[in-house]
């Protein structure tokens, strides 16, 4: 199968380019930059000049194409108003690849986030949240997954809030980062609050065997660790850097303050019965062992 891969260098996406490569997949990779383009000619893969904005581009990528797998985000968490941007930006570049696909009966496999349910594990039943800071990106899945009534093999690989690779990554990413610049490992609230975690070649796994077999209008949750206390991956943080382990005002993480603060553990069971995934990778905790000292 060619694959067109949006946000195919990140740490997530460069273990799916890899894992396609791997697997007898050639894939075309949205490039916005010349080092993108480098990495994914590196990698063995073709490379798309534009970035998630330039929707002809996108168009292009998806003609050019037997299956599509979006993980571009902007990343942007600086604000309320950056994030909202960058969630704008996102839809309206899937509703361009979904229309781009539509009556082909073509794979698209997009990125989501685990759900949070209060007092239980979500599972792959429960709806993506569509309010808060992040709601437009639920809403944009939602309008994904109803591709499948219009001819395409639409489907949702939710993500857990950190996918670590080498302890880098993902929530516990940002932790380690905000440690590094305040010179305190910090946690908001009393830190029992727990979250999911993956490892980016697990991830990867599941995104190839989603775009191979899944149905349309499925919803599968890449999830090894079904709940990891903050308090608990802090106290790694702070270890590994030398730095007191402490609470903090949620207001430290910005927008992302109050989804930092939620209890939110997931399971994947549906999903390891269902497509027979099974992680194999390092779990969140043993991974963060893998940061480097100041």
């Amino acid at each position: 199968m060619h694959v067109f891969v949006t946000g195919g260098t990140g740490l997530i996406g460069s273990a799916v380019v890899a894992e396609l490569l791997g697997n007898g997949h050639t894939v075309l990779g949205l490039a916005r930059s010349e080092a993108s383009v480098l990495a994914l000619e590196a990698a063995g893969a073709e490379a798309l000049r534009g970035g998630l904005g330039d929707l002809d581009v996108l168009k292009e990528g998806a003609a050019r194409a037997d299956g599509v797998i979006h993980l571009a985000f902007a990343n942007d968490f600086s604000s309320a108003d950056a994030l909202a941007r960058a969630v704008a930006e996102e839809s309206a570049a899937v509703a361009t690849l979904g229309e781009a696909l539509v009556g082909s009966d073509r794979p698209l496999v997009t990125v989501s986030g685990t759900p949070w349910v209060p007092g239980r594990v979500s599972t792959e039943a429960d709806p993506v949240p569509t309010d808060g800071p992040v709601g437009g990106r639920g809403r944009t899945v939602m309008g994904v997954l109803g591709l499948a009534a219009r001819g395409v093999r639409s489907t949702a690989v939710r993500l857990p809030r950190t996918v670590h690779n080498e302890g880098k990554g993902g929530f516990a990413g940002l932790l380690t980062g905000i440690a590094r610049r305040t010179g305190v490992s910090g946690y908001p609230g009393d830190g029992t609050q727990r979250w999911p975690a993956v490892h980016a070649l697990d991830a990867a796994v599941l995104f190839r065997l989603a775009l191979q077999g899944a149905p349309a209008g499925s919803v599968w949750h890449a999830v090894a660790d079904e709940g990891d206390a903050v308090r608990d991956i802090a106290a790694v943080i702070g270890r590994r850097l030398g730095l007191p382990v402490e609470a903090v005002p949620q207001e430290t993480y910005g927008p992302l303050g109050p989804i930092f603060a939620t209890d939110q553990p997931s399971s994947s069971a549906r999903t390891q019965e269902g497509l027979g995934w099974k992680p194999t990778h390092p779990s969140l905790l043993e991974d963060l062992e893998n940061i480097m000292e100041r």
